[in-house]
């Protein structure tokens, strides 16, 4: 037994192998958007298609790239929090000697 597709179940996905639509004779003529011609469908079809499967690796790429601006900055942020750190514990030893040397000369 041949089953007919429906809506929700197309017989087939691909374009040009559907069953044309058909107008109802109700409708008055002109109300309707004229018909498509499909010169040049397929190159537009397929360059869609191209561009849709691109999609989800232009987002990865875009997301991969956000994530390294944010691990660059998080790195950047580091580095100054350990110069800060080793400019502190510097200017520590430096009044240590400087009190030590103060200490010699006096005594």
């Amino acid at each position: 037994m041949k089953r007919i597709g429906t809506i929700d179940r197309p017989q087939t996905h691909d374009p040009r192998n559907q069953a044309p639509m058909i107008t109802a004779t109700s409708e008055p003529v002109g109300s309707a958007t004229p018909d498509v011609t499909i010169i040049g469908a397929n190159d537009s079809r397929q360059n869609r298609t191209r561009e849709m499967q691109l999609i989800p690796e232009a987002l990865a790429r875009a997301h991969m790239h956000e994530r390294l601006r944010e691990a660059e900055d998080g790195r950047r942020g580091a580095r100054l929090m350990s110069a800060r750190r080793m400019q502190r514990r510097a200017e520590r030893a430096s009044m240590r000697a400087r009190r030590a040397l103060a200490i010699a000369v006096m005594h």
